[in-house]
């Protein structure tokens, strides 16, 4: 009987089959962890960035161990881009952090600016002169978790405004009196 470790069967199907999944994990994680080191979560990326280690060595012994099989690269680079891709689709379900809210409007802000106060977001607003004509501009930050309903209130109460959303890697104090304040979620770490 032959041992399965060297049949065609392992080496052209199971083998790459254990890359892909190996590089998946470990670039999976490394995205993760890329994300957490530009987060500030210094507890979180080492342990993260351990765990990214040993799979890559596991995984770069058996491409080693079998350094002549090419079906064992293809899956190496397929593995990679795929762990890319999954990392980054994790990432933004996860929702980690913080972000700085502009808003640019045209008409009139007070009922979008009333809506937002009244969901607990901290605003600071003034108005300004664009190219054209007076605007409002609004700022805010909030958690990334909450983006989306941001967007929706915008979306529902100005349409037509434009607004950019901005990475934020510390904030030093947020609104004190609500119950999505920064300060909460400082406290919450």
């Amino acid at each position: 009987m032959t041992d399965f470790y060297h049949t065609d069967l392992f080496s052209y199907v199971v083998l790459p089959l254990m890359i892909v999944l190996a590089r998946i994990s470990d670039v999976t994680v490394g995205t993760l962890r890329i994300v957490m080191v530009s987060k500030g979560q210094k507890h979180i990326a080492p342990l993260l960035g351990f765990f990214e280690v040993i799979i890559w060595l596991v995984t770069m012994s058996k491409i080693i161990q079998n350094i002549d099989n090419w079906v064992a690269y293809v899956a190496y680079g397929a593995g990679f881009a795929a762990g890319n891709y999954i990392g980054l689709i994790i990432e933004e379900k996860l929702a980690v952090g913080i972000v700085h809210l502009q808003i640019i409007t045209r008409t009139n802000a007070d009922n979008l600016i009333a809506k937002l106060k009244a969901k607990g977001y901290g605003i600071t607003y003034h108005d300004a002169y664009g190219a054209n004509e007076k605007v409002a501009v609004i700022y805010s930050i909030i958690k990334r978790v909450d983006i989306n309903e941001v967007i929706e209130t915008i979306r529902t109460y100005n349409p037509n405004a434009f607004y950019s959303i901005e990475e934020v890697k510390f904030v030093s104090r947020g609104v004190d009196s609500t119950a999505r304040s920064i300060e909460s979620w400082r406290k919450s770490k």
